[in-house]
């Protein structure tokens, strides 16, 4: 019992916490549509399952242990991140017409895509998913409830970023905020940058 709360705990906390997850589901919500803004909502959920899975067939001992193998996963993760970012912020000013049909271009797989990336290359989900795996839960903790706790955090990323979806694609907000479209893809392109700086810069001072 004392295990199961620790994991509710702890899972709710970090997902609460902001991150560049947050930041790239606001973003889709609000400039592209509630659909893409769930779905990458979505995406994020099935992504955590990449950091699930490798802790649970023992590679996240591997990269709890090894400093270089860490490293290398900020690097990636923050190279993404700098990607996206840099997309973004070459956003120009668009006519109504042209920003719907920017919106319509968008197809569910790429909203999809986008979230799951997100989360699978984010190293905050890996310190996350493999400290809780390995120091929260314990060895003798079955492999079916380990799964089960798995399946939380997953539903609990899906949940958290649904909702958020949900709160940034409200018509009347949404509309009167999509004139300045351009603005504020870059303003989300400079956080997602900022984000990817920070964790290369952390992963070069290891």
């Amino acid at each position: 019992m004392q295990e199961l709360i620790a994991v509710l705990t702890i899972t709710v906390l970090a997902v609460l916490s902001p991150g560049p997850d947050f930041a790239m589901v606001s973003r889709n919500s609000l400039l592209l549509s509630r659909r893409a803004g769930v779905l990458t909502a979505l995406g994020i959920g099935l992504g955590v399952w990449v950091h699930v899975a490798y802790t649970l067939l023992g590679v996240g001992l591997v990269i709890q242990q090894s400093l270089r193998l860490y490293a290398a996963l900020k690097i990636v993760g923050a190279l993404y991140l700098v990607y996206l970012g840099l997309k973004m912020l070459r956003s120009r000013p668009a006519s109504m017409p042209e920003a719907q049909a920017a919106v319509a271009a968008v197809s569910d797989w790429a909203a999809l895509r986008t979230g799951f990336l997100t989360n699978a290359l984010n190293p905050k989900s890996t310190v996350f998913v493999v400290s809780l795996f390995l120091q929260v839960v314990q060895p003798a903790t079955p492999m079916a409830q380990r799964i089960g706790y798995g399946a939380f955090v997953s539903a609990t990323h899906v949940l958290w970023f649904g909702l958020v979806a949900l709160l940034f694609s409200q018509g009347t907000v949404r509309a009167g905020l999509l004139r300045w479209r351009h603005w504020l893809d870059r303003a989300f392109g400079a956080l997602l940058v900022g984000f990817g700086a920070l964790l290369a810069g952390s992963a070069l001072r290891r």
